[in-house]
């Protein structure tokens, strides 16, 4: 299959911006990034896009609780939230704040019309439990201890005349979606949740409000001023305004076509909105499905779910800027869980740089380079001796490692994948202290000959060809991952720039000759004083 030919669009879900971003915001923004990249490397076409859920109550109350209007508060933390994504490295391709780009309201009122048309908007009125948390009615099942397991909130009881959608329409389609796998819920355990809510039955949702109770704050029902429109209507319809919906959709129609793909990367407290309520509303408004909704874990402290409502959030700002963007991305990419909640520990974050990162592969790639230069004369090519037991057991652990990257993007276990660059960073270790290229160093200065030294080196050659070989696959590998120290580690060993961006090319065997510059430590240690938060 040649995976060129099967274009990717995918999104992160938008927040809401009632606050500023915590790291429980870094997991969603680094999966995203690591899925588009690795797209890329297999020669995707891919469009990655995030943004900011800006109409949102809890916004507007947060605001009122500081004294400022809404939409200086969104903007304020708006812009927080784009920063972090640049902070982490995260490279989307479009970021759509909801109440300030102009493509977006246009979208909402044409899906709006869209579904009015087709006879799936009404008035009615309604009672219930609102959770402003959840931004969501709850059913009293639903509460323990009259809370919200969410939120630990009691929800308030509503009672006014809304615009609701029939829901109820969209069973037996919604059902075979789901059962045929052309809407695809992962991991398989949320795709069962999700089948066993809609065979239950669904009930219409409203999906409007008033505007006393939405504060003034949110775009109005076309045709009743009266009416806000539910900011998840709104903010589910953003994927649509990053198509350019409805004015220049066809810019995008690629991405559309069979055999393309939809995804949306969701955490799993908004599974139930992406993949009952969306895909409905698509379907009313004649538009195409998602094909995947890939849904995470929560980053959790002491296994309690870290929330801004929770007042239990770490500032990833801070975190990025006391232990680097590279130990924050390798941390929440091999150690969290890709579908199942995870601790977040700044102490095993620390651990695992120092251990990991610095000490096998840092300590592996410096070693290898200094070995490399100690001889002005070495040739470091791939030369003819024949392959022996450990060279063939080090060049299968690569192609064991571009398996299990391949097979951990397509199974959404991204930490598995980057687990499988690492049993190839442990591979190469083992060679090295097996084969004992430094030995050889010292062998090569004290032979009595010229032609015993030229035997030595030619012996050293082969074993450092193979550590840089190792090293050049892991670097290709690690790239959806660790971008900048990815591309330095193939900067040091002299790797041509068209010889880095394609997964083909992670190929044990492919690079003939390294040229290796030497440099400072890749991964410089963090040490005890980070690892206590100093």
């Amino acid at each position: 299959m040649n995976d060129a030919h099967f274009p990717l669009f995918l999104t992160t879900a938008i927040p809401y911006v009632n606050a500023r971003p915590h790291i429980g915001h870094a997991l969603e923004l680094l999966l995203g990034d690591a899925l588009a990249r690795h797209a890329r490397q297999r020669g995707r076409a891919v469009r990655f896009t995030g943004g900011t859920d800006d109409h949102s109550t809890k916004n507007a109350r947060a605001a009122e609780a500081r004294g400022i209007a809404t939409s200086e508060l969104v903007r304020e933390h708006g812009d927080h939230f784009r920063a972090l994504s640049k902070a982490l490295g995260v490279r989307f391709d479009d970021y759509l704040h909801t109440s300030r780009d102009a493509r977006h309201a246009p979208c909402v009122q044409e899906l709006w019309r869209r579904c009015h048309d087709a006879g799936d908007l009404y008035q009615s009125e309604y009672r219930g439990l609102y959770c402003a948390g959840c931004e969501a009615f709850v059913a009293e099942e639903e509460l323990v201890d009259g809370k919200c397991t969410a939120h630990r909130e009691e929800p308030e009881p509503i009672a006014e005349r809304n615009w609701f959608f029939r829901l109820s329409r969209y069973q037996a389609p919604l059902l075979a979606a789901l059962e045929s796998g052309a809407l695809r819920v992962e991991p398989r355990e949320r795709h069962a949740e999700v089948l066993s809510f809609v065979r239950s039955g669904l009930s219409d949702f409203s999906v409007s409000r008033s505007q006393s109770r939405a504060r003034g704050w949110g775009l109005l029902v076309p045709g009743d001023p009266s009416q806000v429109i539910y900011v998840w209507f709104d903010a589910l319809a953003s994927y649509l305004s990053l198509s350019e919906f409805p004015e220049n959709y066809a810019k995008f129609s690629g991405f559309y076509e069979p055999g393309s793909a939809r995804e949306h990367l969701i955490g799993k407290d908004v599974l139930r909105f992406h993949a009952v309520y969306w895909p409905a509303i698509l379907l009313s408004a004649g538009l195409t499905l998602p094909t995947a909704i890939k849904t995470h874990g929560f980053v959790t402290a002491q296994g309690v779910k870290i929330g801004k409502s929770l007042g239990n959030t770490v500032s990833p700002f801070e975190l990025v800027e006391q232990v680097g963007v590279s130990a924050v991305r390798f941390y929440f990419l091999r150690h969290l869980h890709s579908t199942k909640d995870s601790d977040f520990d700044l102490a095993r974050l620390v651990q695992a740089h120092d251990v990991e990162l610095a000490g096998k592969l840092g300590n592996l790639l410096q070693r290898t380079i200094a070995l490399a230069l100690r001889y002005p004369d070495l040739d470091v090519h791939v030369g003819v001796a024949a392959e022996s037991d450990a060279d063939r057991a080090l060049r299968e652990a690569a192609e064991s490692a571009l398996a299990t990257v391949k097979s951990g993007f397509d199974d959404f276990a991204l930490h598995r994948a980057l687990g499988g660059v690492f049993e190839l960073v442990a591979s190469a270790n083992r060679y090295a202290d097996a084969q004992e290229p430094w030995t050889l160093c010292r062998r090569v200065a004290s032979a009595r000959t010229r032609e015993a030294a030229a035997d030595l080196k030619a012996q050293l050659a082969h074993v450092l060809w193979r550590l840089c070989e190792a090293l050049r696959v892991t670097a290709v590998l690690l790239a959806p991952f660790l971008p900048k120290g990815a591309a330095e580690i193939l900067q040091r060993l002299g790797v041509s720039a068209a010889q880095r961006r394609d997964l083909s090319l992670a190929r044990f065997g492919l690079e003939g000759r390294f040229r290796p510059k030497s440099g400072p430590p890749l991964f410089p240690r963090l040490g005890v004083s980070a690892a206590a938060g100093a």
